[in-house]
């Protein structure tokens, strides 16, 4: 009988049920503090200590490099018997040079740590190309991001010299040599970036006052896209024109839509809007003045439009007339430098999404033909060819970007038996840290180095899936076992960070999800106190609010790093800050994205009000994203209330929840009035008491003490 070396008395049944399991398909499901790292990390001790399995053997996959080093951390610390390396480490005076220094020196002395692969999916994927991928990708490649390395830093021999911004951006600057595409990138810019034509009808502020809501391509404003086109028409041939000029030969001074100079010639775009063009056409008559008339049902044909043009305006230009232009980026878009970084940004969004969900470019392309508006049609017929490029100049400099060392190293497994075989007999276990987090790019890479003997440990909580913009597909946790057949599914449902009534709300709002697996988390911890509900009549007594709360916190014995302030976006805590820096307080602010992972004492959750700015936030992205991955309503709902439910269980002991008076969140009605305490400070009455005597009902005045019409004693109140 073998005697069991590793001490799992800290463990609960259920933990311990997930690490002594030997199914070979392991996905432990646990709630917000339930110590699902803790139990990851305690089935690593377990597999090294009680099984006899080889640290070699054991790959443990994470999403950052913060978590890599966090794991590493506890492992020292449980490995560390004077209890030195936990103080090091806890030091806030040591630098974070300083503690990765001490933490790889740690590393390498306890040899079963050292011999453990912990990585994140880019590390991982990093390694593997650097050693055996130069059948798949020159394997002195670099990395692309969205940041330069100084050329003095040791890494800067592994990250290219340019970032991703600078690559797409000079590859447009080159597209744009082709004249054609210089003028319809200009032509998208000036219309749906700078005059957002496709919102003038369902936004007011985009309908200019003078009727002019178009941008030709030389900066004028003119009143209809036909006009733009004729404009444009104008530029293209390099002839000059006059919009709308003044003209007045005799009865009364009127503005025809162009005149052309070099040939005297006048032009009036007659459309179904036009005023009747009858007694300006006999002002032009009476003073002998040229006038041609197009028609908007010319430009339904837009070869028809142009030969039209062609044959109006350019038989009566002078024989010697220069017709040919030299157009450059440069000229063409001095003064929109912000809008075109706005267009590289979507093209490099694009990028990414069509790298995560593996789609295929001239599927894209054929996709966004078929759209029904413009405005996404000429956006891709733009933004495919640089994409291409884009891709053909990384692989040419041997770049990789982060999306490129999975999907490369994917495909060095499928393409080459002897390497995935090579990887599939060395890690017997893999452990996966979050992975309600996973892409399909990373489920891809994992399933690649499974065998029927690999165990695969997951833990993960479908409850936090909040990063669904980036890419991750909650089904593979929520679906767990119609991706891996024959799984177990162990259920972690003890809270031990969160009082009853934290855990206990955080419980209703979530059950309000349909797409979730079905949990019942309870707290290990007791208190009295009720989560705050504060309604504020404005911003400033919310502030207020606040910040009284957070002196009368620090006045009872907390450190500013037991507060923590969360929000759906940054400038939602700005005013905060503000107000808190001016007093000479220092309070924690994070995104709720950003604080994911974290735990306060006390946690003021801002902005919980309903509509645009508030909290939930449905950003149902621009249209031109739907190419690629098709956004649903009420995912994004879910999404967002998973976000408020990582928010909420943030808090160790008390939960602040500010919202405004007459707008509050749905999601706050979604909390049981039992797990809560209301506060605000009453809206005065518009009414003012009337004071009558209770004999006669005279009305009386304040200070009386007596009713002057029956003398009847007035009752003293102030003692009441």
């Amino acid at each position: 009988m073998t005697t069991n070396k590793t001490d799992l008395s800290t463990l609960n049944d259920k933990q311990c049920e997930a690490v002594v399991s030997e199914d070979k398909r392991i996905l432990v499901l646990a709630g917000a503090g339930s110590g699902k790292t803790k139990t990851l990390l305690q089935k690593i001790i377990y597999l090294i200590e009680e099984k006899g399995v080889s640290p070699s053997s054991i790959l443990a996959i994470t999403f950052t490099k913060n978590a890599t080093n966090e794991m590493i951390d506890r492992l020292i610390v449980s490995a560390d018997t004077t209890g030195q390396y936990e103080v090091l480490m806890s030091d806030k005076h040591l630098s974070k040079l300083e503690k990765d220094k001490e933490r790889f020196s740690q590393q390498k002395k306890y040899k079963w740590i050292d011999g453990l692969t912990i990585r994140t999916f880019h590390s991982f994927c990093y390694t593997i190309l650097r050693n055996y991928g130069v059948n798949e990708f020159d394997n002195k490649f670099r990395i692309i991001g969205d940041e330069k390395r100084d050329e003095e830093d040791e890494l800067a021999k592994h990250v290219a010299p340019e970032t991703v911004f600078e690559v797409v951006h000079k590859l447009l600057i080159e597209q744009c040599q082709d004249t054609d595409f210089l003028l319809q990138l200009k032509r998208y810019v000036l219309d749906y970036v700078i005059d957002k034509i496709h919102l003038k009808k369902t936004d007011g502020k985009y309908l200019p006052k003078d009727g002019k809501y178009f941008t030709t391509l030389d900066g004028t404003k003119v009143r209809s896209k036909s006009e733009q086109f004729i404009a444009d028409w104008f530029y293209r041939h390099s002839i000059k024109y006059e919009y709308e000029p003044l003209l007045n030969v005799k009865d009364f001074p009127f503005h025809p839509d162009f005149y052309i100079p070099e040939a005297n010639l006048y032009i009036e775009h007659v459309s179904d809007k036009s005023y009747s063009t009858k007694d300006k056409e006999e002002q032009f008559q009476k003073g002998n003045l040229l006038l041609v008339k197009t028609f908007e049902s010319m430009t339904k044909d837009s070869a028809l439009f142009n030969h039209t043009l062609d044959s109006v305006v350019k038989n009566r230009l002078p024989s010697n007339y220069h017709k040919t232009v030299s157009l450059t980026y440069k000229e063409e878009f001095n003064g929109y430098h912000e809008s075109i970084k706005e267009f590289v940004t979507q093209i490099m969004r694009i990028t990414d999404m069509i790298k995560v969900e593996n789609t295929d470019l001239k599927k894209v392309l054929n996709d966004a033909r078929q759209d029904q508006h413009e405005r996404v049609r000429h956006f891709y017929e733009l933004a495919i060819p640089i994409v291409e490029k884009y891709i053909h100049y990384c692989t040419d400099k041997s770049y990789l970007d982060f999306n490129d060392l999975i999907s490369r190293s994917t495909s060095l497994f499928q393409n080459h038996n002897d390497i995935a075989n090579k990887y599939k007999s060395k890690y017997r276990y893999i452990l996966v840290d979050e992975f309600q987090d996973v892409n399909n790019l990373q489920v891809e890479l994992i399933k690649l180095l499974l065998t029927d003997q690999t165990q695969m440990f997951c833990v993960g909580d479908d409850w936090q899936s909040i990063y669904g913009f980036r890419g991750s597909n909650v089904s593979y946790i929520v679906d767990f076992e119609n991706h891996f057949p024959n799984a177990k599914v162990v259920k972690l449902n003890l809270n031990y960070r969160s009082t009853q009534n934290i855990v206990g709300a955080s419980n209703e709002v979530i059950k309000h999800n349909k797409f979730k697996v079905e949990k019942e988390i309870h707290s290990s911890k007791k208190s009295e106190h009720k989560i705050v509900v504060y309604s504020g009549n404005s911003e400033d007594e919310n502030i207020q609010f606040c910040f009284d709360k957070v002196k009368e916190l620090l006045d009872e014995g907390l450190t500013n790093d037991d507060i923590l302030f969360l929000y759906r976006r940054s400038k939602m805590f700005t005013p905060y800050f503000f107000r808190f820096k001016n007093e000479g307080i220092k309070v924690q602010g994070k995104t709720i994205h950003a604080a994911k992972g974290l735990e306060a004492k006390v946690v003021f959750i801002l902005g919980l009000s309903e509509g645009n700015g508030g909290f939930p936030d449905i950003w149902l992205e621009d249209r031109i994203f739907q190419v690629i991955k098709k956004a649903n309503h009420d995912l994004l709902i879910e999404e967002e209330r998973r976000l408020f439910y990582v928010a909420i269980t943030r808090a160790k002991d008390k939960l602040f929840l500010i919202t405004e008076k007459g707008n509050e969140s749905s999601f706050l009605k979604e909390i049981p009035a039992i797990f809560t305490v209301r506060s605000a400070i009453p809206i005065k009455s518009v009414v003012e008491k009337v004071i009558t005597c209770k004999k006669c009902f005279s009305q009386l005045e304040k200070l009386w003490v007596a009713c002057p019409y029956c003398m009847e004693k007035v009752a003293d109140k102030t003692n009441e």
